[in-house]
């Protein structure tokens, strides 16, 4: 039984109905809190015994990207752990890679209150967080107070093995969109050392004007002058929204290939508020038509694969996908490999599954390769294009 499903979420969900950001929060200083303790043994032994049990080893599910060793293809998405508060320990929970952010240049307070809604009858959320952040620059120095703690510490009873880290970058509030790569940079420059890769969000709904930049000319522009400051050492991917037209995704596409993008996650959330079972959001009284966000979850789902199958054809497969959007169940993941992504990530299915989904999605996905006669996770991306 699992008792997160069983007791825990209906608990905190319905019963109790705690405001979703404020649990967020709490959520996130535990698990600061046992990043920065790893060393105590109480805590070392509690991560390894979360490793075994949400964790799944096998070979076939490894795989390498842009040089980087991934263990298992299912990640943390961003927004998240905006500040990287718990990097140290998302392998604990059996993700292959997690990725940290969305962080900007200036630290910035976000948007108003109430801003993160769950739709239950839905199974999504609705967020107008606004990159509410610490700043490049404060997610720069946790990197290097933690690098100095781990090399202070003589041994650990149970050492944590590396596992790739994602820094998703935005544009701060305040810039002016003239000003955007500028912003870029400046957050690029402080945080390069620290990231295995790094992704360029133009696609968020909730930093006015921001969508703007995935049109030809502003993504040109930032990524010209990442990859001057960057000279191909890391690996730089675009977050695209669902909401794009065909033919602008094969724009940005088009751009990818010219500034040597590393590759494409698709997507982040929609501002589409058709198909929706919640009509009223209990919260402020209001209907979800007139509510500002972006909604992830169950309604993402199908257009973010849909998405996801039209770069690995338009690319010919030869662009790196990280699918994300609507992922709950191993199907869910094996939809979007067969697609075309290397990669998958979840954030909002995790929440409503809780942490043994990603056991769950492991297993799941080791059985359908067996079931398709694959020998590696590898073999089966993009496999529902090949005839």
């Amino acid at each position: 039984m699992d008792i997160y499903q069983s007791s825990v979420r209906p608990l905190l969900f319905s019963v109790l109905k705690t405001d979703a950001e404020w649990l967020h929060n709490r959520t996130l200083q535990i698990l600061e809190l046992a990043a920065r303790t790893q060393s105590n043994p109480a805590t070392s032994q509690m991560l390894w015994r979360l490793q075994k049990s949400l964790g799944v080893q096998d070979s076939r599910l490894e795989q390498s990207k842009w040089g980087i060793s991934f263990k298992n293809p299912v990640g943390l998405a961003a927004g998240f752990d905006k500040n990287g508060q718990a990097a140290d320990i998302w392998a604990n929970f059996g993700f292959g890679f997690a990725e940290m952010g969305t962080v900007t240049s200036q630290a910035q307070p976000g948007n108003p209150k109430p801003r993160l809604f769950r739709l239950e009858a839905d199974s999504a959320a609705l967020n107008r967080m606004g990159f509410n952040n610490q700043g490049a620059a404060a997610m720069a120095a946790r990197f290097e107070a933690s690098q100095k703690q781990s090399k202070s510490e003589a041994s650990r009873s149970m050492p944590q093995s590396p596992y790739p880290i994602g820094i998703n970058l935005g544009k701060s509030k305040v810039t002016p969109l003239e000003q955007a790569a500028a912003d870029y940079l400046e957050s690029f420059k402080l945080l390069k050392d620290w990231g295995d890769y790094f992704v360029v969000n133009v696609s968020s709904p909730n930093t006015p004007g921001l969508r703007s930049l995935q049109d030809a000319a502003g993504l040109s522009t930032i990524l010209e002058i990442l990859q001057q400051e960057n000279r191909g050492i890391k690996p730089i991917l675009v977050k695209i929204a669902p909401d794009l037209e065909m033919e602008d995704i094969a724009s940005i596409l088009d751009i990818a290939k010219t500034y040597q993008l590393a590759g494409i996650i698709a997507t982040n959330t929609t501002i589409r508020r058709d198909g929706l079972t919640t009509q009223i959001l209990p919260e402020t009284g209001k209907p979800i038509a007139e509510e500002a966000g972006g909604i992830s979850g169950i309604p993402v789902r199908g257009r973010s694969t849909e998405i996801i199958r039209f770069i690995w054809q338009y690319t010919k497969g030869e662009l790196p996908i990280i699918g994300v959007g609507g992922i709950f169940t191993a199907q869910d993941a094996w939809e979007k490999i067969a697609a075309g992504a290397s990669l998958i990530q979840v954030y909002t299915g995790w929440v409503y599954e809780g942490p043994w989904m990603v056991r769950r999605i492991l297993e799941g996905l080791l059985q359908k390769l067996d079931e398709k006669g694959f020998n590696s996770i590898c073999e089966a991306v993009g496999c529902e294009n090949i005839k």
